[in-house]
């Protein structure tokens, strides 16, 4: 989780170049400056096209990462609870979030951009992007190929064969040899890492906007699928802690604001809002952080999750935070647009998805057993302890 950075919705604005040295009396010259220093001003149509896309783009990670989350959560095997593809390596397991880490990952993520805010003031942001983008471009690629991963299970033709491969790095021999790498994969897996990394490849050498899309989707769907929430309170005190973070660093300092106009990952999605007038090449981009879509993703795939438990027809929480969610995300990009100043959007996310589906709860009389869900990793060794303690007295 602490590579996904927060970024509030920000409109980018051009910076006005050092003035210093120019003849102002020559009228050539002043003309020039001022068509340089004047600030771009995006239409009425290209900032609704903007939000609009951004809006989409954000839905689309958490609508089908919830539904991923549930149908494969717990599969280990390919077709176990409707799931059609398996989890092979360690790194494609769900992770658990549990109170603790909750209640940590602010203090963390705040450690984080700061020292990134810290690195861009002392370093040259030129060779910090160029290190970044490395990493990232392997990270992405990764994330990519397991998005693709049951697109492509679906629509492999059935007369190709499929070969099964196996990276394996070890250290040490005999009783002492330990594993460092150990991944597994088979032919439409290397389809899938064979287009990520033609994608990879156009990122970092055009740094498009495209590309930086399809990278975040990756990222942001990866993260909503993969990372669970305990339980509802765990939800509360991530969603929390992370409100009082996003407005302390968006509205207490330019520290997010610099960190993520300076970042040049796709730890944001962005859209041109002059894509009307200069098309693919656009330059003026509106942008929403992966922070503000996978936070608030993980407590509304949670929510979904504790709907199927409920083995109701309904998915009355599911839908009411994702609307809660739509709700809050316009409110941000409204009051940005109305006082024209960048804003946390988790100060308006945060209330709409705890608030709509506790209000439902109370409702419904149902909100006792909404606290009491309770997910548990399989991993965890007390788990299968219990589990093994409880089939032995079932015996």
């Amino acid at each position: 989780m602490a590579d996904i950075d927060q970024a509030s919705v920000i409109p980018n604005e051009t910076s006005p170049p050092a003035l210093e040295g120019l003849n102002a009396t020559d009228p050539n010259v002043t003309e020039a400056v001022n068509a340089t220093v004047a600030k771009f001003v995006a239409t009425p149509e290209g900032t609704a096209l903007a939000y609009g896309s951004l809006v989409f783009m954000a839905l689309l990670p958490i609508f089908f990462g919830a539904l991923r989350s549930v149908s494969c959560g717990k599969s280990k095997v390919a077709g176990e609870n409707g799931c059609d593809y398996e989890y092979r390596n360690s790194s494609d397991m769900p992770e658990t979030i549990t109170g603790r880490d909750a209640a940590r990952f602010p203090i963390i993520a705040s450690c984080t951009l700061f020292g990134l805010y810290l690195f861009f003031k002392i370093f040259s942001q030129e060779y910090i992007n160029l290190l970044l983008s490395m990493y990232f471009f392997v990270l992405g690629i990764l994330a990519l190929s397991h998005t693709m991963s049951p697109f492509m299970n679906r629509i492999f033709p059935a007369n190709i064969p499929i070969k099964q491969y196996q990276l394996l790095f070890t250290q040490g021999s005999g009783e002492a040899k330990e594993e460092i790498v150990n991944y597994e994969f088979d032919t439409k897996d290397l389809i899938c890492l064979v287009i990520s990394t033609v994608v990879g490849v156009w990122y970092i050498l055009k740094k498009h906007w495209i590309a930086n899309n399809l990278f975040g989707l990756a990222f942001a769907l990866n993260g909503v699928e993969l990372l669970h929430l305990n339980n509802v309170s765990t939800g509360c005190i991530l969603l929390g802690g992370l409100f009082v973070y996003d407005v302390f660093w968006v509205f207490g300092t330019n520290v997010m604001v610099t960190v993520a106009k300076s970042f040049e990952a796709p730890i944001k999605l962005v859209f041109p809002q002059d894509l009307l007038e200069k098309g693919l090449g656009a330059s003026q981009f509106a942008m929403l952080g992966l922070g503000d879509i996978v936070i608030p993703g993980i407590f509304i795939a949670l929510l979904l999750r504790f709907d199927v438990s409920l083995k109701k027809e309904t998915r009355t929480y599911f839908y009411t935070s994702f609307l809660a969610y739509i709700f809050g995300l316009g409110m941000t990009i409204w009051v940005m647009h109305t006082f024209k100043h960048a804003q946390p959007a988790l100060l308006y996310l945060v209330p709409a998805c705890i608030g709509f589906p506790v209000v439902v709860a109370l409702l419904k009389g149902e909100l006792t057993e909404m606290f009491r869900y309770e997910e548990v990793s399989p991993e965890n060794p007390a788990v299968k302890e219990k589990a093994t303690e409880a089939e032995k007295k079932d015996k």
